[in-house]
């Protein structure tokens, strides 16, 4: 059985230490500590209508592009467990705050960056800080509130990240078109600075410190391994269609098979010594978490991916600037918000098919985006374009904030820890490996010499992808069992 070493920010942390938590919590701490989950969410989503104007700035490449997304969402991804498991070992607000420091480094880097290279680089260290901060939220929430209070906690945690995803466009927009000190895109990125050092000063004056019981130790080859496995799946996906496939794009993908089977053999070796492996493998066996996981991998590939494939639609094709296109993607926020705030009564009634409900949305909203990109050409009112967005905010917000709540409650309670971390894991490099596959075919059918028709065409092509992957996750949910008792 694992311990609470493996947690992620979606798992609900356990009862607080005796003597752990002050009588009566700050007032302040809940919004510090969901300020910094927010602000690390929205940075992975505020870049999307910065793109089209830093990529012409900075003269990036289509593929330094899709590694301005898929970088900072891999960093985040690979690193989630292991930032869990320092703030276990060393102090969760301790983890937090250096998490801040370095966010607010890289943030700095990103908006001074003069290629995409260093801006590529400075969104990796991003998602490796993010990585360290978001692990401790829950756990540091979790040694404070009690009871209901824990309840409504988990709720605004929810709330933070989903208003993070879906207004983050629109709150670039803003930025961009206020060019605050002439710094355009450079101003998504440099807004943190006085955020992070504001939060910083908080966290260190309101929120308790808190560490694991026990000492488990840092699995550092399963680490290594892990990153390097994910590096070797993705860096092809994105790299691969630019460089024309040569053989170290092939090669890189069969190292990922055989980095995952090393990491595998570690991982049991040293369950089998009664160490602390990064991933309990035998959960690998637990039919209800594997086709969880499945499912957080194919929904978070149609998010960011989604997001990225319109910005560069509406903005490149059809000349949009960052507000106007914040404004459109209000839209999906104005359907997400409808839905997401009942989500949770629509799961009690439906159960796991509340993710079916919200992925058939997605799949109707996705269809009429396309019919109507199709119809517009070259022209056309691209307001046209609200209703699809409503429809597929909408069954986003269905299915955002059960997902991992419904998967996690089929999963068997000795996982549970475990399976919470790999689901949280999942959704970055899910996000990843969508941004990855969605650039290969948008990139594919725009072509060397794209006008506005080439942007729609290849937009379409998009939502052929995307509407498969509502459909795969429709099906992927009948294999859920249909009671939390895993029947």
């Amino acid at each position: 059985m694992t311990t609470e070493t493996n947690r992620s920010p979606s798992a609900p942390p356990p009862p607080a230490p005796a003597g752990g938590s002050p009588a009566v919590p700050h007032r302040l701490i809940l919004p510090t500590v969901l300020a910094g989950v927010f602000i690390t969410t929205l940075d992975f989503f505020i870049v999307n209508v910065a793109i089209p104007s830093l990529q012409t700035d900075l003269k990036a490449s289509a593929s330094a592009i899709e590694w301005v997304v898929a970088g900072f969402g891999l960093a985040y991804g690979v690193g989630l467990i292991t930032g869990g498991r320092l703030g276990d070992l060393y102090g969760r607000r301790k983890m937090f705050l250096l998490g801040l420091g370095l966010f607010t480094v890289a943030s700095l880097l990103c908006g001074v960056a003069e290629s995409g290279g260093f801006l590529v680089s400075s969104r990796v260290l991003q998602g490796l800080a993010a990585a360290l901060l978001a692990p401790q939220v829950l756990a540091l929430l979790g040694t404070v509130f009690t009871g209901a209070a824990r309840l409504k906690v988990f709720a605004g945690y929810g709330l933070a990240m989903g208003l993070a995803a879906v207004f983050g466009q629109l709150i670039g927009g803003l930025l961009i078109e206020a060019d605050i000190a002439g710094w355009g895109w450079r101003s998504c990125f440099l807004v943190n600075l006085p955020l992070c050092l504001i939060i910083m000063a908080l966290t260190v004056k309101v929120v308790p410190e808190a560490r694991a019981e026990g000492r488990p130790k840092l699995d550092l080859p399963g680490v290594v391994v892990v990153t390097l496995a994910l590096v070797a799946l993705v860096l092809p996906l994105i790299e691969g269609r630019e460089a024309g496939w040569p053989l170290w794009t092939w090669l890189s993908l069969g190292a990922f098979v055989v980095l995952i089977a090393a990491f595998v053999g570690i991982e049991r070796a040293i369950a089998k010594k009664g160490g602390s492996p990064l991933v309990n493998i035998a959960m690998f066996g637990d039919r209800p978490f594997v086709v969880g996981l499945a499912c957080q991998l194919v929904f978070w590939m149609g998010q960011a991916s989604f997001f990225l494939v319109l910005a560069l639609y509406i903005q490149a094709g059809r000349g949009l600037t960052a507000l106007e296109a914040g404004l459109l993607f209000a839209a999906i926020g104005a359907g997400y918000m409808y839905t997401s705030m009942s989500a949770t009564k629509f799961a009690a009634k439906l159960g796991r098919q509340v993710l079916a409900v919200g992925a058939l949305l997605m799949a109707v909203g996705l269809v009429i985006l396309g019919i109507t990109v199709a119809r517009l050409g070259d022209g056309g009112s691209i307001a046209w374009l609200i209703p699809g967005l409503v429809i597929d905010g909408a069954g986003m917000g269905l299915a955002v904030a059960p997902l991992a709540s419904t998967v996690l409650a089929r999963v068997n309670p000795q996982y549970a820890g475990s399976a919470s971390g790999v689901l949280t894991t999942g959704l970055q490099i899910g996000n990843s490996i969508g941004v990855a596959v969605i650039g290969v075919i948008f990139y594919n059918a725009l072509g060397d010499a794209p006008d506005t028709s080439a942007y729609a065409h290849a937009f379409d092509m998009g939502i052929v992808f995307l509407v498969a992957v509502a459909a795969v996750l429709a099906l992927l949910v009948q294999a859920l069992p249909k009671t939390t008792d895993g029947k």
